[in-house]
């Protein structure tokens, strides 16, 4: 692993999602650089125990290293000057897929907060609600006449780097602070699967 405080940020994260006992989805992690503009993405998914594949619950959390903040970082390394605070810019998503009838979007914003809990002195606020409906090809699958639904609830948000935190990445700011948000996630998780809301046969398409 890189000696980055990009990567603690997300070794931290992971080590906040284990403490959740959250599940991984393996194949969903993609690391990518953006060759044109410099910026850096992170892409994870984790939902709860025992959902299966795929999961019906799951949040999709997205971690971005924009190139000004390489820049602020790179003249702290150099310099060891933090004139602006380095950040990552930070997307979750909470979804609920593999639906046998439309969600009802008052219910999902009800059980969902408008923010998240403080990480960092800041909160990751609620953008919006997303349906989604897809029909299944009947052509290439005769059997599978079922049209699944889906609901996404999304959260932005940016994180400021402590100064300690650029200088020192193995200090215990990152783990506190994305500890709050892996327990937060788990939390909000439980409170979607608690709503008993009717999904299609685990044989069905998602």
């Amino acid at each position: 692993m890189l000696d980055h405080v990009f990567t603690d940020a997300i070794s931290a994260l992971r080590d906040a999602f284990e403490s959740a006992f959250l599940e991984r989805q393996a194949f969903e992690e993609h690391f990518q650089a953006d060759v044109l503009l410099g910026d850096l993405t992170w892409e994870t998914s984790y939902g709860l125990p025992g959902e299966g594949e795929p999961p019906r619950i799951f949040a999709h959390i997205t971690f971005d290293w924009p190139a000004w903040s390489q820049a602020a970082y790179r003249q702290w390394y150099v310099e060891e000057v933090l004139e602006r605070q380095p950040a990552i810019e930070m997307e979750i998503v909470l979804r609920v897929q593999q639906l046998a009838q439309p969600p009802d979007p008052e219910l999902l914003y009800a059980t969902v907060p408008e923010h998240s809990p403080s990480v960092g002195g800041d909160r990751l606020e609620r953008a919006g609600l997303t349906s989604e409906i897809a029909h299944a090809d009947t052509l290439v699958n005769p059997n599978d006449p079922h049209t699944s639904y889906a609901a996404e609830v999304t959260y932005e948000g940016l994180y400021e780097l402590a100064e300690q935190t650029v200088a020192d990445g193995t200090n215990t700011l990152l783990d506190e602070h994305f500890g709050v948000l892996g327990g937060w996630i788990a939390a909000t998780l439980v409170k979607l699967g608690d709503l008993q809301l009717s999904f299609l046969p685990t044989n069905g398409t998602a």
